[in-house]
């Protein structure tokens, strides 16, 4: 069923706002039989004063009002900030997306799924789901000019997602930052010579020396200096909390804190430095891994195409999974920091070149990444797929104990691990930007006042620190692993699949295009025509492949055990995994029932006033652009009032005219 002309707003009037005309939109019934003439003012009865409006004197227009209630107002609009330039934005976007999915992820799934036979699902999926949902994030955030909330006003039936992504970005930024504590402690150990993961160490040489034992220097170092995984036996043992890893934890939070502190002006330049120096250090790592004997090896291991993978759903399962961990679709983030955009910025090329940018990174990554490996295997006499691992394991025992292998190995450690802390905090910036533009968005007063945002970005902060306290215990890593695999699971992908059907079949794919037409002024014909690429998506083909990948979520979910090495997770904690995704999309239905109720009439009457765009949508335009006439819609009065009006309002056919004279 198709709800887009029902719920088709009224588009912006391209004259100027008339007061009497515009703003009160009245209009006159004819007299009947009755002692008063009706006249009906935005859906409001008010009656006329006279007997016969034609035989009484023609004094001038007078209007007195009585209110039941307060006088309506316009909506205060408290200004929003805006990136210092397109570049800021173009590279948060980039540093968000570009994260360390890229460096351990997407390496480790091609090898897994076929080596470079990958790529084909991997770029189906990004043109048909990734770069579609992408562009509807960006526009539906520039053009509301609002967080992952406020600008579910275009549609307010499906305001849950809004409080769904919210969930999903605070489950992220919970277990993420530990990833950043992990990278400050490998960080600091990187600075001695020889480097304490290594056989080199004093600590190692009886491990190294005893070829029996199956266990690298690298994953004791991982497992009981780190972790102290050893000393837990699973989710309900976590035992004390590590405090080096706490203070590590600690000082990426007070990190995250001082650079949003200032806002998206601050953070933007703090970008500069982040999004672009892990691109220096892939670069040395490719130059320097293609010098390295055994490294042809893993490179032929990583794009060797295994054709027959390509009929196994996994494959393509896959390949969607990596691309909404990467680009970071569904959990506010890129919504948030679009609606910090001018309102003129052009959207489609943004999308173009931060997606091509993101894919393009992970395929340039496989190369450092495999040329390593591949020369690890040589020195260990082993074949490549034996080396490597998936996530952190790849992160933090495999490469470590690559990077021991070569010469000048403290440096190239330092360089390394520089790296993913680059990554990891651009990454959770667009996370907690999604979160704190939410709640801003809300509570405007806190951007008006420095010390209260301070507070409330501090106090949020320091939560996120004591409930991440959880993760760095002895069995810290358990947690990690249940949060991680189900937190972006089937709740972000339903909630994906409801911002699609909502933006195309209640907010109307026809009204989005022209939407996102108004915001490119000088748009290029080859906008146009890609849009209507864009429209095909959004109406069929994303939806369908969200469904596929859901459907086969669930079979997987129900017949596949979770585990972390040899530790297999109890019923009860696979339980408590999956309401953690309910939860957030479960706020669809939720916020969708608290919507329909809040209005009136029959069930289809509340149904189509819900997806209705609210009368002020759109007002955070005027932070974006003069032209006010232009991007807002006149705002309708909403509290219930009477008008007394003269025989003149219903003779004088010049009313309106003499207005716009």
């Amino acid at each position: 069923m198709y709800f887009g002309e029902a719920a088709k707003p009224v588009r912006p009037h391209r004259a100027p706002l008339r007061l009497v005309s515009d703003a009160l939109q009245a209009e006159v019934v004819k007299p009947g039989p009755h002692p008063q003439n009706s006249v009906h003012l935005n859906g409001h009865a008010v009656t006329q004063n006279g007997d016969n409006p034609t035989t009484s004197p023609a004094p001038q227009p007078h209007f007195e009002s009585q209110t039941t209630g307060p006088a309506p107002t316009l909506p205060q609009v408290v200004p929003r900030e805006q990136w210092g330039g397109k570049y800021e934005f173009l590279l948060s976007c980039l540093g968000y997306c570009v994260g360390l999915g890229n460096v351990w992820r997407f390496p480790y799934l091609c090898y897994r799924n076929g080596g470079g036979v990958f790529l084909i699902p991997y770029f189906i999926m990004l043109f048909v789901t990734g770069v579609p949902l992408f562009l509807m994030e960006l526009s539906l955030g520039q053009y509301g000019a609002a967080g992952p909330i406020m600008v579910w006003k275009c549609c307010p039936l499906l305001k849950g997602i809004g409080i769904g992504m919210l969930c999903v970005s605070t489950l992220v930024c919970l277990y993420y930052n530990v990833i950043i504590a992990w990278t400050f402690y490998y960080l600091g150990s990187s600075f001695q010579s020889p480097l304490p993961w290594s056989c080199e160490a004093i600590a190692n040489a009886d491990l190294c020396g005893n070829s029996t034992t199956g266990i690298s220097s690298s994953e004791v170092f991982w497992n009981e200096r780190v972790l102290g995984v050893v000393y837990s036996k699973g989710l309900s043992d976590p035992g004390p909390v590590r405090w080096p890893l706490a203070l590590c934890l600690l000082a990426a939070w007070v990190l995250i804190f001082l650079c949003m502190f200032k806002g998206i002006r601050s953070s933007g330049k703090v970008v500069y430095v982040t999004a672009t120096f892990p691109y220096f250090v892939l670069i040395v790592l490719v130059i320097r891994g293609a010098t390295l004997e055994g490294s042809l090896q893993g490179i032929a291991f990583y794009l060797t195409p295994d054709w027959g993978r390509l009929s196994n759903a996994q494959v393509w399962n896959d390949a969607a999974s990596q691309i909404f961990y990467s680009l970071g679709i569904g959990v506010g983030g890129l919504l948030s920091m679009a609606s910090y955009n001018k309102f003129d910025n052009n959207v489609i090329r943004d999308t173009l070149i931060i997606t091509t940018g993101n894919c393009s990174t992970s395929f340039f990554a496989g190369f450092a990444i495999f040329s390593i490996l591949g020369h690890m295997a040589w020195r260990k006499g082993v074949p490549v797929g034996e080396v490597a691992d998936t996530g952190p394991g790849l992160a933090f025992v495999a490469y470590p104990e690559a990077l021991a292998l070569l010469p000048g190995s403290v440096f190239w450690a330092i360089m390394f691990f520089l790296m993913l802390f680059m990554l990891g905090i651009d990454t959770l910036f667009g996370n907690m930007e999604g979160i704190t533009t939410a709640v801003l968005d809300e509570f405007p007063q806190l951007r008006r006042n420095t010390l209260h945002k301070g507070l409330f970005l501090g106090a949020l902060c320091f939560c996120f620190y004591l409930m991440g306290l959880l993760l760095v215990t002895n069995g810290g890593i358990y947690w990690f692993t249940l949060i991680d695999s189900y937190s972006t699971s089937f709740g972000l992908i339903i909630i994906t699949l409801f911002m699609c059907i909502g933006i195309s079949f209640f907010y109307g794919v026809n009204q989005f295009c022209q939407d996102i037409i108004d915001m490119i002024r000088d748009c290029p014909p080859w906008c146009s025509k890609v849009l209507l690429y864009f429209k095909a998506c959004w109406i069929f083909f994303t939806p369908f492949l969200l469904l596929f990948i859901l459907t086969y979520i669930f079979i997987e979910m129900y017949n596949t055990s979770l585990h972390y090495g040899s530790y297999l997770y109890p019923r009860w904690g696979k339980a408590l995994g999956v309401c953690m995704g309910a939860v957030c999309c479960l706020q669809i239905l939720i916020w969708a029932i608290v919507a329909i109720a809040k209005e009136t009439g029959t069930l289809k009457d509340r149904f189509q006033k819900s997806i209705r765009p609210l009368n002020t949508w759109r007002v955070n335009n005027l932070n974006s652009t003069g032209r006010v006439g232009e991007h807002v819609e006149p705002e309708r009065v909403e509290a219930p009032f009477t008008v007394t009006l003269t025989d003149m309002d219903f003779t004088a056919i010049t009313w309106e005219a003499g207005s716009e004279a």
